[in-house]
């Protein structure tokens, strides 16, 4: 995102420098000595503050239209070319589309009858449009081109800021559904996590009644296991809990747990044309028991083999093989899916994003994205902990 906005602002700064400099030329061939000089000067102070306008874009929108109206009446009073120029229309329209865009309001603006900071911003920039037309009308009848150049800037700007705020917002709510989703799993898995806590503590309390009846001497052990089962039942439900509570780190643990990925790959390998899985699955492996891996960790990784052979499934259907390697070296298991399909950026959907808010809800990193010599990796680590 940082590299992108970089660009953008990059792209941005050398289309003002160019309008800039060919407005000064044309403004010295045409009204002669330094008639450009204040086009440029309002214009560079406008265009800085277009490129600066990422921490307080209402702010620097507001500021930009004081700079635009002030060149307006000095151009008035001094007799020079009207004022706002194209690259100061150009930075307005980016500041407004901006302030739009990304502003939000207070919780007590609408509450005390203030405006919204978006709404003053965009306010502003319509004065600018206003008093420019205004200046020009005693030059001729009809509307002078400058003002129309600002008119359909300020216009544009409207548009593109209530376009991208409302995509910005419909991908929040994709999110929030997502997570949503996330949740409802994980709640509907805490029941199946209390009730086998709760189930194997009853039955231990049962045991301790009849050794109790029969040598009393027991009767300790029988509490410390219970004490032992009891304390590891919270601590499990402490941790699901606390990722319940936290909309921004998900988790689902799953009791007594989901299908083996060794049964999705199955599934995934018995479908017409499906390529090759190549599978190590460590602990997860036929042969091994994965029932000493913390539910959360045994649920989060059967999400990730699931998320990476449904990734294949829709991007990439030209792929061969598919690796799948599950390793576990002391706290941390490993989860790589790899395919040899076509790398495409696309590919980073919201079943990602879930997979990432499970990942990261028990402190393990994820990586997605094109491998070197093709293809496509999903690269996860998770912690492994009681």
């Amino acid at each position: 995102m940082t590299s992108r906005r970089g660009l953008l602002d990059a792209l941005l700064g050398a289309v003002l420098a160019v309008t800039l400099l060919g407005t000064a030329v044309a403004l010295a061939g045409s009204w002669g000595g330094t008639s450009w000089l204040l086009d440029l000067v309002i214009g560079v102070t406008v265009g800085v503050l277009a490129l600066r306008r990422h921490r307080h874009p209402a702010a620097y929108a507001v500021a930009g239209s004081a700079v635009a109206l002030a060149g307006i009446v000095a151009a008035r009073l001094t007799h020079l070319p009207h004022e706002p120029g194209p690259a100061t229309v150009l930075a307005l329209a980016v500041l407004v589309t901006s302030a739009i865009r990304w502003e939000r309001p207070h919780q007590n603006e609408l509450r005390v009858g203030g405006l919204p900071r978006a709404a003053v911003a965009a306010g502003c920039g319509l004065v600018v449009v206003v008093v420019a037309g205004l200046c020009t009308r005693p030059y001729g009848s009809g509307l002078d081109v400058i003002t129309v150049l600002a008119a359909l800037g300020w216009l544009t700007a409207v548009a593109a800021g209530l376009g991208l705020r409302l995509r910005d917002a419909q991908r929040r709510a994709a999110l929030d559904e997502v997570r949503r989703d996330e949740r409802l799993d994980l709640a509907r898995e805490l029941h199946d996590l209390a009730a086998h806590h709760l189930t194997g503590l009853v039955l231990k309390a049962q045991a301790a009644r009849v050794v109790a009846r029969q040598d009393a001497s027991r009767v300790d052990d029988e509490l410390a296991g219970i004490e032992t089962s009891g304390a590891d039942a919270l601590t499990a439900m402490r941790r699901v809990v606390g990722l319940l509570r936290d909309s921004s780190e998900d988790g689902a643990p799953t009791l007594p747990g989901p299908p083996s990925p060794a049964e999705l790959i199955r599934n995934f390998t018995a479908r017409p044309g499906a390529p090759e899985v190549r599978a190590t699955l460590g602990p997860f492996a036929p042969a091994s028991d994965d029932r000493e891996l913390p539910p959360a960790v045994r649920s989060t990784v059967y999400r990730i083999v699931q998320e990476g052979l449904t990734n294949v499934l829709r991007h990439a259907s030209q792929a061969r093989t598919v690796d799948i390697a599950v390793h576990r070296s002391d706290d941390e298991l490993t989860v790589t899916i790899a395919d040899d399909g076509p790398a495409r950026s696309y590919r980073s959907g919201y079943g990602l994003i879930g997979m990432a808010e499970r990942v990261h809800a028990l402190g393990g990193r994820l990586e997605a994205g094109p491998r070197p010599g093709g293809g496509w990796a999903i690269t996860a680590a998770i912690r492994v902990v009681p």
